[in-house]
């Protein structure tokens, strides 16, 4: 399979064209994966433009690659959105990374009340910003033409709000209904993963009473960092995307 790397921005090369990479994704593509001239590659915008060329000139400044074909791929729908609790150590980092390899269309730090990672201030933004190069990185690896989006985090009244316009599900190890038997309509999906402590009542009740719906994932109890993932995996399924 041919590498694939993301333009800095929206792109209407056509066949024939040359794009450039330039800055860290030119580096990565020079000096990291070691790209030659005339090896095939594909390159995306990550909203859904797809280009399909290879390598015409390559320097760590700078790569050029002659297009040869184009296509653009519709945004998914329904959208599946991960609202990810904070985490100690790398778990919620892991969750992103799989998340966004396994399909999920956005990310939302959630500032639990048993996160033990606390975002305030500056560190809210470096935080966002972290999340949002682990989501390129890992989209680039999974080959995806949409980047997921990284939204900035969120308290749990916040996120009732979404269950207003979207259907919130609450990943709960004590819930009856089980994930692989729910049924998919036609609204964005938000599945809601609580820390390392689980979600707490209050967060249960509140979200519950905004609309959230309570699903077990299956009979074991998942980490926070492989809980997300592995529903992401379920839905995809059932929305057959797989």
């Amino acid at each position: 399979m041919a590498l694939h790397f993301l333009l800095e921005s929206s792109s209407d090369a056509v066949p024939g064209d040359v794009v450039s990479l330039i800055g860290a994704e030119a580096k990565h593509a020079a000096v990291v994966r070691r790209l030659r001239v005339g090896e095939a590659v594909t390159v995306g915008d990550g909203a859904g433009v797809w280009l399909a060329g290879s390598a015409e000139d390559v320097s760590p400044s700078q790569v050029d690659v002659r297009i040869s074909q184009r296509s653009e791929q519709a945004a998914p729908s329904p959208r599946i959105v991960l609202a990810q609790a904070l985490a100690k150590g790398d778990r919620d980092e892991l969750a992103v990374q799989a998340a966004c390899e396994l399909g999920v269309d956005e990310i939302v730090p959630w500032q639990a009340s048993r996160s033990v990672s606390r975002w305030e201030g500056p560190k809210a933004a470096k935080g966002r910003e972290r999340w949002a190069s682990i989501v390129r990185e890992a989209a680039k690896q999974a080959h995806r033409a949409w980047v997921p989006g990284v939204s900035a985090p969120v308290s749990t009244a916040q996120l009732a709000d979404r269950a207003a316009t979207q259907r919130m599900l609450l990943l709960d190890p004590t819930a009856v209904l089980r994930l692989s038997e729910l049924t998919p309509d036609d609204r964005d999906i938000v599945l809601v993963v609580g820390p390392e402590g689980g979600i707490s009542d209050d967060e249960l009740r509140r979200l519950t009473d905004a609309g959230a719906e309570r699903v077990l994932l299956g009979d074991t109890v998942l980490r926070t960092s492989t809980a997300g993932p592995a529903a992401i995996a379920v839905l995809s399924v059932a929305l057959g995307r797989w």
